[in-house]
């Protein structure tokens, strides 16, 4: 992994899941700060695509929470299914020290800069029945393809158990 002190680049996080044996597919793209964008920008790239929202209750414990690009999110429905209360977006400050990327890069490959495991990390489990999963590489410049089985795989290597979220659908 990667020194305390300095993010990981997206070329050490495809060393280490290399590392872990685990497949991915990468593609470049212009940057993209939102889903709206990412859905212009892509092009006819298979998958499923998701939304990362990183998130902060008032007594300062994080979250990353991880869905289906399209899933409607009622922040006060999710801080009661996390337990967590009041839930509101972390800080770019805060992003970047825990998860070692910028606001439109967030994403569960982030797990690999939380060296402490101070971010629970929540999935949507919808999500897991899809193949392949689409995210930011720490860089909003890439998308890159995994399977569901390695995200899990990586996210265990990187001492994050997800928790797998339900929503009414």
């Amino acid at each position: 992994m990667t020194e305390l002190s300095t993010p990981a680049t997206p070329a050490q996080l495809f060393a280490y899941l290399e590392e872990l044996g685990i497949e991915t597919r990468t593609v470049t793209h212009p940057p993209v700060f939102t889903v709206e964008e990412a859905k212009r920008l892509r092009g006819q790239l298979p998958g499923a695509h998701s939304k990362s929202l990183f998130l902060r209750n008032k007594k300062g414990r994080m979250w990353l929470v991880v869905t289906l690009e399209d899933r409607p999110i009622d922040l006060k429905a999710l801080g009661e299914q996390l337990e967590a209360g009041r839930l509101s977006f972390g800080s770019p400050e805060r992003l970047m020290s825990y998860l070692g990327v910028i606001p439109g890069a967030v994403t569960p490959f982030g797990a690999i800069n939380d060296h402490g495991q101070d971010v629970h990390i929540a999935i949507d489990r919808e999500m897991l029945d899809l193949e392949p999963l689409n995210f930011h590489p720490l860089d909003n410049t890439q998308t890159t393809a995994i399977g569901s089985d390695g995200l899990v795989r990586f996210l265990e290597a990187t001492g994050h158990i997800p928790q797998l979220l339900e929503f009414a659908r």
